[in-house]
């Protein structure tokens, strides 16, 4: 397999490290202490105007075309720089794809260049619910029919950019009889929408400039033409776009474990003890090496599972496989990181400390690296 870039893709990554470090790392740290909202909105803006919300879009909607591997390559770059900037694209993107994959024209010409150009801040993701994480099918939000609209009444729980997105896709019960997983369907949901509420915002361990909070429906009365495909045929589409986003969140938690590292061999070829630099110590040799090994993998199979992607292969085992393993490689990367600084690694003088609560979530959000596991036997099972 050619994992060669091409010069679009090429392009993207130098473009998007360009911005991040511009931009996104200069307010990373405010962001992290809970200010900087306007900042944050700011760089937003200036990533859709430069094509970062519609990565894999059409351009008949006003998006990049860069496909599945040049979305894995923006994420990591832009995370590297600041974990709660990159989510928020990684989200929005997901949005956008799943509009594409399964909207009506008339849905993809209203609120596909809106989330391109910038018009709306994010797009938001409405499936997990207080009783329905790992399990989406267990979902209780109602979708009641009337007439030619839905009244949806319920909670979301946990939902990105909620505070700043202008659209949700929502996942709700329209058949209640049907065998679980079997009568839930999708819509979109515009954020001024009467009787959605954005509730508190979660006060979290890392990516605290990221919005997360939880999204309330009280008889949130929307038109039926805001479904999206068939009706009790939305579990298919959660499945189908989690598994796009797994290569998002793999692809930043690479972002984040590589800048760690990045800090650490750095600090170690200017730290000295016992009269000389700590990086000629060979116990930290090891350290390094045993970490860049793994990054290397993380990074080969998240392009194993953009290359599926993009070429309309069956790609969800894979997405688990990358998602699994960068997010598990990260929680060592940023810690070995972080060990390398000693002391200096826990205060918060230095990113360090930050970027191992940025990447603790990664093995958690879009899928527990359990669920994963369970992912990928159930399909290697299926193949025996």
């Amino acid at each position: 397999m050619d994992f060669s870039f091409t010069e679009e893709q090429q392009m993207i990554a130098d473009t998007a490290r360009k911005l991040a470090s511009d931009r996104l790392e200069p307010v990373a740290e405010k962001l992290d202490q809970g200010d900087g909202r306007d900042e944050l909105l700011a760089n937003l803006r200036l990533l859709a105007e430069n094509g970062f919300m519609g990565l894999n879009v059409s351009a008949d909607y006003g998006g990049t075309e860069a496909g599945t591997v040049g979305f894995a390559l923006a994420v990591e770059a832009l995370a590297g720089s600041c974990a709660s900037t990159a989510v928020t694209v990684s989200v929005s993107n997901m949005v956008g794809e799943v509009i594409q994959a399964v909207g009506s024209d008339e849905q993809k010409e209203l609120y596909l260049p809106r989330l391109t150009d910038g018009t709306y801040p994010a797009g938001g993701f409405c499936l997990t619910e207080a009783s329905a994480g790992s399990d989406p099918s267990a979902m209780k939000t109602r979708a009641l029919k009337d007439g030619n609209h839905y009244i949806l009444n319920g909670a979301k729980l946990y939902i990105t950019s909620a505070e700043y997105a202008g659209l949700f896709v929502v996942w709700a019960v329209t058949d209640p009889d049907a065998p679980k997983g079997k009568g839930i369907s999708c819509f979109l949901v515009e954020a001024d929408t009467p009787g959605l509420v954005i509730g508190k915002a979660e006060k979290k361990m890392g990516q605290t400039g990221s919005a997360t909070n939880e999204v309330l429906f009280q008889d949130c009365r929307i038109p039926a033409t805001a479904m999206m495909g068939a009706e009790n045929d939305g579990f298919k589409i959660a499945v189908s776009e989690l598994a796009g986003g797994r290569i998002g969140i793999a692809s930043l938690a690479l972002g984040i474990a590589g800048k760690a590292m990045e800090a650490g061999k750095a600090y170690i070829k200017e730290r000295e003890q016992f009269g000389r630099p700590l990086a000629d110590m060979q116990g930290l040799q090891w350290m390094i090496a045993d970490r860049e090994t793994e990054l290397e993998a993380a990074r080969l199979l998240i392009l194993q599972a953009a290359t599926l992607k993009d070429s309309g292969k069956p790609f969800s085992k894979a997405a688990s496989m990358a998602k699994l393993f960068a997010s598990e490689a990260a929680q060592k990367a940023t810690y070995t990181a972080l060990q390398l600084h000693g002391g200096a690694g826990y205060i918060k003088d230095f990113p360090l400390e930050r970027y191992a609560r940025d990447a603790r979530i990664t093995t958690i959000y879009e899928g527990t690296s359990e669920v994963q596991r369970l992912i990928i036997a159930r399909d290697v099972m299926k193949a025996i």
